[in-house]
């Protein structure tokens, strides 16, 4: 016993110093931290010749599966109900459009290349997935944050979160049990949509005022305590349902997001969330065999470029049948298309997870995670200037967001 307390010890510490350095050199390069920890993940990982740099995985795996309730958890801080219902129809139809519309350009171009059934779905849904993190601080950074395609590009990426998310819950649960008739199919989407009623409309009526009653005790220790409980509370009903953790995880969020402690909850969860995403990535990048590369890297651009495309052209046309102008339109279909993000990796990992997905998924989607983390920034701050040479004299942005505004209001 102590000497496996030793070794998980000497793991840790290998973890983070490798994580430290890489973050460090990912700041001065002035690139996104996640690339950074895939990196260190894939340094210290038993793939990587000549010998792996730590001996307990099954340790790191684990600390990734909490890394997931975490980060999904703290994503779901920032979608309170209220926040969902102001989103409106246009960027819900958007939204749906190219969920749908990508996922079965994958899922074709997935069967195409000769990946199994199974492959091609969960490649189908983690090249559909968006990173509403990644694409608001590009936006603002380079100063677009206020422009009106930003706000029709944040609607757009909260639905689409929520649809990734149930659809990841449904697909773990039909790929666990392996039966595809249409009555397990049927009742995989039952019991995620009944979870999910469940949680918004019992929930709500619960979970914000526990909190809200652990806040007026002024302990912060004690708040942490009960939102972690929270968390990982939804998580395991969920996984006692036969679905995705993730989704337990998010919803919890949604439900704390409606207290009034959420401020305060969001603070005090963050850095929790921070150093368990971080090993969460760090786990992805130790678990990528790099010796498959040249196998999965063609795959990997291939699938890359029929994201963009697929997310380009579904985003444009919805936008343009739901009343945007043209700007706009195109300027949401360049902020759309390019990021992947952390979802694109739960959504492999939980392919993996229920053994449903072959080997060379996982890497296949981190690289896929690099690139498009890498090409995000470029190809809004370029897309959105093309946009502007494309812009019809005397259009401006705005006609279809007073639209949308009296919408939702």
């Amino acid at each position: 016993m102590v000497e496996v307390f030793e070794l998980v010890i000497r793991d840790f510490a290998v973890i983070m110093i490798v994580a430290s350095a890489m973050a460090l050199l990912s700041y001065k390069l002035k690139q996104p931290m996640v690339i950074a920890y895939i990196a260190a993940g894939m340094i210290i990982g038993p793939h990587t010749p000549p010998f792996s740099l730590i001996t307990q995985i099954e340790v790191l795996e684990l600390f990734a599966e909490i890394g997931v309730v975490l980060l999904l958890f703290v994503v779901g801080m920032e979608f309170p109900i209220e926040k969902l219902r102001k989103v409106g129809r246009k960027a819900s139809v958007i939204a749906a459009a190219e969920a749908s519309g990508t996922f079965m350009a994958g899922y074709a171009v997935g069967q195409t290349m000769g990946f199994s059934f199974y492959d091609s779905l969960f490649v189908a849904l983690a090249i559909s997935v968006t990173s509403t993190v990644i694409v608001m601080r590009v936006l603002e950074e380079l100063k677009m944050i206020k422009a009106e395609a930003s706000s029709l590009i944040l609607g757009v990426a909260i639905i689409e979160d929520i649809i990734i998310i149930s659809m990841l819950a449904i697909l773990q649960s039909i790929a666990s049990t392996g039966d595809l008739s249409f009555v397990e199919i049927g009742a995989s989407v039952g019991i995620v949509l009944a979870f999910i009623a469940g949680a918004l409309l019992l929930g709500s009526k619960t979970v914000p005022k526990f909190i809200d009653l652990i806040g007026r005790t002024n302990q912060q220790d004690v708040l942490v305590v009960a939102m972690l409980g929270v968390a990982f509370g939804m998580a395991f009903i969920a996984f006692e349902l036969g679905i995705s953790v993730a989704a337990g995880a998010f919803f919890a969020g949604v439900l704390i997001a409606e207290s009034k402690m959420h401020s305060v909850s969001a603070i005090l969860a963050t850095p929790i969330r921070d150093m368990f995403a971080a090993l969460f990535f760090i786990s992805i990048g130790a678990l990528m065999d790099i010796s498959l590369l040249p196998l999965f890297i063609i795959p990997a651009l291939i699938l890359v470029a029929v994201s963009f495309a697929a997310k380009f052209i579904t985003v444009w046309s919805a936008a343009r049948a739901q009343g945007f102008n043209k700007l706009t339109s195109m300027r949401a279909g360049f902020g759309l298309s390019a990021s992947g993000g952390e979802l694109a990796l739960v959504t492999a990992k939980g392919g993996a997870d229920v053994g449903a997905t072959s080997a060379f998924l996982l890497p296949m989607i981190g690289a896929m995670t690099i690139i498009t983390t890498f090409i995000s920034p470029y190809a809004i701050k370029f897309g959105w200037k093309f946009a502007e040479k494309w812009k019809p004299q005397g259009e401006e942005e705005g006609t279809a967001a007073q639209a949308q505004d009296k919408e939702t209001k």
